[in-house]
């Protein structure tokens, strides 16, 4: 199938061209004609399989037939990363059409935001909380929104915006068209998607679980050790890109401190750092000015770089769906991938035997597509020597020990080394 199918105006169509798009994906083949018809979606979809172009092309198309000063579709988005990354899509895809998008999030001026709403944007992209300072000062009119786009719902239900959510729903027409993806359904979404959507058509692409398309490795290490490993590994290893997750903003820090002093090219990315130099971070890691991102789950979603060839866990998450959004960051469309456990040679781990770690799987967790939630976090005498990343960790798709302490992508004629 090609996007010539759609049959999308020919300057849009001139867009997806331009940006190198050639064969829509699952997601854009089922989701798009549905869209394209007026109808509501519950979109249901694994990170990285293009749905933003799922529902972008078709607003476009819609904005197309004629034009407005007014705001058109909005699109709420929970980080700024993300709502960026959205903006971008619009931008680049329809730069051929008079459809004009800005993005709103915090962390920078209000002044420009509101500068391009009041010359006429059809297209708000939006994360929940600078929204809501522009509705209450008036900034923005949503009473001619046609299309609204709730993305990465489980995100936002995870960072609290639901309650925001809830007030921007009260802001927008009844009568509109209402598009609703999400990588997991958590209870809480499930009940906002009902009372939203108006006979959705519900688009599902693979399964709620950990992508298929990545390799994934455990590295049984004492804490101690961890940033030695690493060291080791990104040296030994061959890479492009690396994303490495750490579970606070402080460790972030540190660690692309002490990787840098090893002559990497790295930077951090943590909720701390002003919106510029997030910004810079994520261009940098984008444009290779950077082949190291060190994040916290900030970067878990909206983060869409090309050649990120690991994702490394270096404090495994306490979650399945966030240990799902943070592989999610590579092997992204159409990748493939196996399971296993691995310890590096002619590492020096001191006492500690990887090897003699237990191995935490469940009954039936070995089997294709199972996964488990993991369990609350054990506590430990500082004594006790902990195992990183044998924890919080899904295991499935092969007949090996749970855990995944990174991940990497892989073409079907390349084989760089998974870890």
């Amino acid at each position: 199938m090609s996007f010539e199918l759609f049959r999308l105006d020919t300057r849009i169509a001139a867009g997806v061209k331009a940006v190198g798009y050639t064969t829509p994906t699952p997601i854009q083949e089922q989701a798009i004609p549905v869209v394209l018809e007026g109808r509501d979606v519950l979109g249901i979809a694994q990170t990285g399989t293009g749905k933003t172009a799922a529902f972008v092309l078709p607003i476009l198309e819609r904005l197309t037939k004629g034009t407005s000063r007014h705001v058109r579709a909005l699109i709420i988005a929970p980080t700024r990363e993300l709502a960026e990354q959205i903006h971008q899509a619009c931008v680049s895809l329809g730069k051929n059409t008079k459809v004009r998008s800005v993005a709103i999030y915090g962390g920078v001026s209000k002044v420009p935001q509101i500068a391009a709403l009041r010359r006429g944007a059809e297209i708000v992209v939006a994360c929940p909380g600078r929204l809501l300072d522009h509705l209450d000062e008036r900034d923005i009119d949503l009473s001619h929104v046609e299309v609204l786009v709730l993305d990465e719902a489980d995100r936002m239900c995870d960072m609290g915006f639901l309650p925001d959510v809830r007030r921007i729903l009260s802001a927008v027409p009844a009568k509109r068209q209402t598009l609703f993806f999400s990588a997991t359904m958590p209870r809480d979404i499930r009940a906002l998607a009902d009372r939203i959507l108006k006979d959705p058509v519900t688009v599902q692409v693979g399964v709620i679980a950990p992508v298929k398309s990545v390799s994934h490795a455990l590295y049984p290490v004492p804490d101690g050790l961890k940033t030695e490993l690493l060291v080791k590994l990104l040296r030994e290893i061959p890479s492009e890109r690396v994303l490495v997750f750490t579970r606070t903003k402080h460790r972030a820090k540190s660690l692309a401190l002490k990787l840098e002093r090893t002559g990497r090219r790295v930077a951090a990315l943590q909720g701390n750092m002003a919106q510029n130099q997030r910004l810079n971070a994520i261009n940098g890691f984008r444009d290779g000015r950077y082949d190291v991102l060190v994040a916290t789950d900030i970067a878990a979603r909206g983060i869409d770089v090309e050649g990120i060839s690991h994702v490394v866990n270096f404090d495994v998450p306490d979650t399945v769906d966030a240990y799902t959004h943070r592989i999610g960051r590579t092997g992204r469309v159409d990748r493939t991938g196996e399971a296993l456990r691995r310890r590096l040679p002619d590492f020096d781990y001191g006492t500690f035997s990887p090897d003699a770690q237990p191995q935490r799987s469940r009954p039936g967790a070995s089997r294709p597509g199972r996964s488990f939630r993991p369990r609350s976090p054990v506590r430990r005498s500082p004594a006790r020597t902990r195992t990183a990343g044998t924890r919080a960790c899904p295991s499935y798709a092969s007949p090996s020990p749970a855990g995944a302490a990174a991940t990497r992508s892989r073409e079907s004629t390349s084989r760089p080394a998974a870890w």
